[in-house]
């Protein structure tokens, strides 16, 4: 898909679909809750769909309305239904180590397992720390007798490393005390917290390294705080998780005005709304640093319990002028940028938000502290490095993140997108400003933003 350049500085305002992170957690805890959850303005993209779809399989009334942005999800307190299934959850990374976790709730075998990409991306940690809390669960082992080889070896241990295809043989949770490591993905800390209310007694999370991506935490805390479950803790190293159910946030009757007094609680509904997703928006307020002018994102706020609107302080760093209402956030370029050195961690999933802006600063960006981006759909360090240097960018590959020098011009050039929805995305924008950019495989984006390219059109 080639893009078409905007020569004129932006005037435009958009709206962007829910967020792929809470959507997944709200299904995950109105799947544990007892009644009938309506997730409204949730995202329907790939992820999502194959987490509701495993969830389908696993025996839950789960009600998808695509057209209104709905999904319904009918909970049974905690208890799976069926005894065996085998999931099959694409490069989903958020569904992948949100149910390894929640199959541990079930009586039976379950298989767990994804694409390509997703055998290579690893889960040891969570594995690990669920075992050492009496689980099941272990790397599904090879099928032949061929040994273990350095050109063979079974998905599951791809670069020494855990990952899928699981197999979960699951007799409910036992609970205890328990280690895990944070440095490769908050998602592992994240399934733990969400499952551990269900457990046989109560549980215990102890971090043994730094935490990565730490606002993705308070992210699944506040929504399990949405469903009456509080979570003790000790900063980002320690959790303390009772013995408890999710509540349905906000009762509503479906039918009122009165149920009898025996009525089950599966005739209670509640409606939880699903912020637009702030990782979604990245784009669009950074549109504006490339091209110019200003870019209003609507009903979206800066109070979200999503991490990355902390983006909108990075533009500002950079010189970017950011206006809020109470229902839209704007952002305008007033005159030149300038590059920043600047480390996240704390949200890497817009890292390459930054580094298709930095070639237009006035000076070099350094993106630091985000050595785990490695291990997502793609190596997100080596690529954008790659696609920027494609471009006649002069780029630096470090560890940990990157270092990009300013530009006057760019080059026509084909950007690889490696299956990664995020380097579509971002890409995307050096083609508002500079003609002869080409997104190769654009439909990547249906991983979380299916209609981005439908949005970005509007800011013409």
């Amino acid at each position: 898909m080639r893009i078409i350049p905007i020569p004129h500085p932006l005037n435009a305002a958009v709206r962007v679909p829910g967020s792929k992170s809470l959507t997944n957690r709200a299904l995950l805890i109105a799947a544990l809750a007892n009644g009938r959850t309506r997730l409204v303005n949730a995202l329907f993209s790939d992820d999502s769909r194959y987490f509701a779809q495993a969830l389908q399989t696993l025996g839950f009334d789960v009600q998808l309305d695509e057209a209104a942005s709905e999904m319904t999800v009918t909970g049974l307190g905690g208890k799976i239904p069926a005894k065996k299934a085998e999931l099959f959850i694409g490069n989903a990374g958020t569904a992948a180590r949100f149910l390894s976790a929640f199959l541990t709730l079930g009586s039976g075998e379950y298989i767990l397992d994804g694409d390509a990409r997703m055998r290579e991306r690893p889960i040891g940690d969570l594995v690990e720390s669920l075992s050492h809390l009496g689980c099941n669960i272990r790397p599904v082992k090879q099928e032949d007798d061929r040994p273990l080889t350095a050109d063979h070896r079974p998905p599951s241990m791809v670069h020494g490393q855990i990952s899928l295809p699981l197999k979960i043989i699951a007799s409910g949770l036992p609970g205890g005390k328990t280690k895990i490591a944070g440095g490769i993905s908050s998602q592992f800390l994240s399934a733990l917290l969400m499952v551990a209310p269900y457990a046989r007694t109560p549980i215990e999370i102890e971090l043994i390294t730094d935490l990565n991506s730490k606002p993705y935490v308070d992210m699944t805390l506040a929504v399990m705080r949405d469903f009456g479950v509080e979570v003790k803790r000790n900063g980002y190293q320690s959790f303390t998780i009772p013995i408890t159910n999710y509540e349905l946030p906000i009762l509503q009757f479906s039918n009122p005005p009165i149920l009898p007094s025996q009525s089950p609680i599966s005739n209670l509904q509640s409606f939880y709304p699903i912020e637009p997703d702030a990782s979604a928006a990245s784009y669009f307020f950074a549109a504006p640093a490339i091209c110019g002018g200003m870019v209003k994102v609507e009903n979206i706020s800066r109070n979200s319990k999503q991490g990355d609107i902390a983006f909108l302080d990075v533009l500002q760093k950079m010189g970017c002028m950011v206006t809020e209402s109470d229902d839209s956030i704007m952002v305008h370029r007033p005159s030149s940028i300038v590059g920043l050195d600047i480390n996240m961690r704390d949200i890497p999933d817009t890292a390459q938000t930054l580094a298709v802006i930095a070639p237009f600063a006035a000076s070099p960006t350094r993106i630091r502290g985000i050595a785990s981006a490695r291990l997502k759909e793609t190596d997100r360090i080596h690529a954008t490095c790659t696609e920027l240097g494609r471009l006649g960018v002069r780029v630096e590959e470090h560890e940990d993140g990157m270092t990009i020098h300013p530009v006057e011009t760019m080059r026509p050039a084909v950007i690889q997108t490696y299956n990664d929805h995020r380097m579509a995305m971002a890409f995307s924008l050096i083609g508002l400003r500079f003609d002869g950019v080409t997104i190769e495989n654009p439909s990547c984006v249906s991983k979380t933003f299916p209609n981005f390219f439908d949005v970005l059109s509007q800011l013409a």
